[in-house]
């Protein structure tokens, strides 16, 4: 049961960053597929993981004009809204992995300094929050700290994040949810946000190259579970929506916001190179998923041995940190419905297997 109960909080924080997405950037009119307007759409999709380089300032400059122009909007927006757990459009669960494919893909490719700044400034930002709003000047650094993230990302990989969000967002949606705001607050925005964009497409920013630490003992304890979990694996229904199901939560949408927190905490403090062996793992695996969402053995274990890299390099306080927050705002029923899904044995085999896999990974 626990190793359910780990699925899904996966699950969880994944619906969580997607559909906060979706809640943001479908204000932006879809006929305006700039550039710099999927920069910020691939951006808020991917937010991962020390002090940014040093740079000129002109994004920073940008992002002050942006953050008084668009605030009064981001007071407007119902952030307690369940709408965040809402399909926005008739996409299939296969296709929305593939679009968040790319996201991974674009987070992959940033800077992995400034993918650090980025979260440590949400991080920042939610610790400011009142009634579900940061303050202007913590706003502001994040969204300097997402032009810089973008600004590392060459931009075919930008256009096929925005691109790929575009199709499987109804039409419907942006009216919708310009109905829920003053609209000459949510124009203001949009206006600002595009000159924002053009800042940033002018400013490119070399990502540095990192390499992931090699880790044999890691990478064969990940062939043990992949070997011992691949049946549990492919008893999932990876088409269930069980994933953005309100009932799976007993916590408000702050308790909710403060759990994702220490998970921005954790990943922050992931060794970058690690990291982006596991993003790039993930993509690999879905590109190579079969007509069930599943991926194939080899591609799994190259996940677990990404993932094993990257939380080695974090200390353990950290780690739990994440496992006990999301414990206590996934409902107690959760783990039984999953476990029912699926063969126990199953099951069982792979919750040993990720003992096993934990106690390596620890060392």
């Amino acid at each position: 049961m626990a190793n359910r109960s780990a699925l899904s909080v996966c699950f969880v924080i994944g619906a969580i960053i997607l559909a906060s997405n979706l809640l943001t950037s479908t204000f932006v009119p879809p006929v305006r597929r700039s550039a710099g307007s999927a920069a910020m759409l691939g951006a808020a999709t991917v937010a991962s993981v020390g002090a940014a380089p040093a740079f000129a300032d002109e994004i920073g400059d940008a992002a002050k004009a942006l953050a008084s122009a668009s605030y009064p909007f981001l007071k407007e927006v119902n952030w307690n809204s369940g709408l965040a757990l809402v399909n926005p459009g008739k996409a299939s669960a296969a296709d929305w992995t593939k679009a968040i494919a790319k996201a991974i893909d674009m987070g992959a490719a940033m800077d992995s300094s400034l993918l650090k700044a980025g979260v440590q400034a949400h991080h920042a930002a939610i610790g400011s929050m009142k009634d579900m709003v940061t303050t202007q000047a913590d706003y502001e650094k994040v969204l300097a700290a997402v032009g810089r993230m973008v600004a590392s990302v060459p931009e075919e990989k930008t256009m096929a994040v925005y691109n790929d969000f575009g199709k499987l967002v109804d039409p419907n949606v942006p009216k919708y949810l310009m109905g829920q705001v003053n609209a000459d607050d949510a124009q203001t925005a949009y206006k600002a946000f595009l000159d924002f964009t053009s800042v940033v497409k002018a400013h490119p920013i070399t990502a540095k190259s990192v390499a992931a630490p090699s880790k044999p003992a890691i990478d064969a304890a990940a062939g043990k579970l992949a070997d011992a979990s691949y049946p549990f694996l492919k008893d999932i229904d990876w088409s269930s929506t069980v994933a953005v199901t309100p009932t799976g939560f007993t916590a408000t949408p702050l308790e909710l916001t403060k759990a994702v927190d220490k998970a921005l905490v954790m990943g922050s403090e992931m060794d970058g190179g690690a990291l982006k062996e596991a993003a790039l793992a993930h993509v690999a695996a879905i590109n190579g998923m079969d007509g069930s969402g599943v991926a194939t053995k080899g591609d799994y274990q190259a996940i677990l041995a990404g993932l094993g890299k990257a939380i080695a390099s974090v200390p353990s306080s950290k780690v739990m940190d994440v496992y006990n927050s999301f414990g206590k705002v996934v409902s107690a029923r959760v783990p039984d419905y999953l476990m029912s899904t699926v063969k126990s044995s199953d099951a069982m085999d792979a919750y040993r297997g990720l003992m096993e896999f934990k106690d390596v990974v620890k060392r």
